[in-house]
């Protein structure tokens, strides 16, 4: 990987510049140290994303970027393109953003970390969505869609969670009658729903705190979806935290502050987030620690989805 990371440096007219690996999650991404500012080289999984994909990734970057929000730049290559292929490999550079994590998923929140630090992502999220529907995208652009087909549908975006390999006839059982019920629910609530461009990943790991700015990374899994489904990928990871009420209602109160919501179907899109980790968990289960997450995402699902069904009166 070094020699490619060399030759994808060059393109940039950083062939000397000092790198190093900085995270090996979905991409690899490099720190890189030029001319006195620092970048993020990333080196894109092979076969996840294709190059339209991906360029399409980038312009929502863009697009946000000149709205105003907090979030990675594109760089182009010295031939004015944003995107490279490098050994087969795609390749971006992007502006290094400062500041820390919001935090780790799974570990107690730190100080600092209460409400109206989730009112400032709630706005942004707002302001994001703003950005995006005042937005024209490029004819060719492509992005998945986190719509009834890609949540519940046969083949979803993140795989059959109801069909995880771990799971016991009970909990299988149990998923099964969720798809139907929530997929029904779904379909049957989908024409009135806020539904446009979303990150779809606002994680703990994606919100970058810099004195008190809230910043965005990671838009990985961006692209269509429905607006509940952002809100809910943030504070389903934050369910634990014991003031977690107080964090949703500064979250929602940050959002409506800068557009309209119909939060009523939260409760729908909580669970249906939380069923998609079971599908995305499959194809790493033998990697390290995934038994422990596969453990957290079925408790989890399996609470969320007998507390919906049952208010549903599905509950068998």
């Amino acid at each position: 990987m070094t020699a490619t990371v060399e030759t994808a440096l060059g393109l940039w007219g950083m062939e000397w510049a000092e790198h190093r690996l900085f995270a090996a999650r979905e991409n690899a991404v490099y720190r890189v140290q030029h001319a006195g500012r620092a970048y993020a080289l990333r080196l894109h999984r092979r076969g996840y994303r294709t190059d339209a994909e991906l360029r399409s990734e980038l312009a929502m970057m863009m697009a946000a970027g000149q709205a105003g929000l907090h979030v990675p730049v594109p760089r182009p290559a010295a031939d004015g393109a944003l995107l490279q292929v490098v050994d087969g490999v795609q390749v971006d550079m992007l502006d290094w953003l400062r500041g820390a994590p919001m935090g780790r998923s799974a570990e107690p929140l730190g100080p600092g970390r209460g409400p109206a630090l989730f009112r400032s992502i709630g706005t942004e999220m707002a302001r994001l969505h703003t950005a995006w529907d005042a937005w024209q995208p490029p004819g060719w652009f492509t992005r998945c869609h986190w719509d009834h087909a890609g949540l519940v549908g046969d083949s979803p975006l993140w795989g059959r969670f109801w069909d995880n390999p771990t799971l016991d006839e009970a909990d299988r059982a149990l998923f099964r009658r969720l798809r139907d019920v929530a997929g029904a629910d779904l379909a049957g609530r989908a024409a009135d729903l806020d539904y446009g461009l979303i990150h779809a990943d606002l994680v703990r790991e994606n919100l970058m705190i810099d004195e008190g700015r809230v910043k965005l990374i990671d838009f990985d899994d961006a692209g269509h979806g429905f607006r509940l489904f952002e809100l809910a990928t943030t504070l389903l990871k934050n369910m634990g935290e014991p003031d977690y009420e107080a964090l949703k209602a500064a979250l929602i109160a940050g959002y409506l502050a800068e557009r309209p919501l119909d939060t009523g179907a939260l409760d729908l899109f909580l669970v249906l987030r939380s069923a998609t980790y079971l599908g995305w968990i499959v194809p790493r289960l033998d990697e390290p620690g995934s038994a422990a997450r596969n453990a957290r995402f079925t408790e989890t699902t399996r609470r969320l989805a007998r507390a919906y069904l049952d208010g549903k009166g599905g509950l068998e």
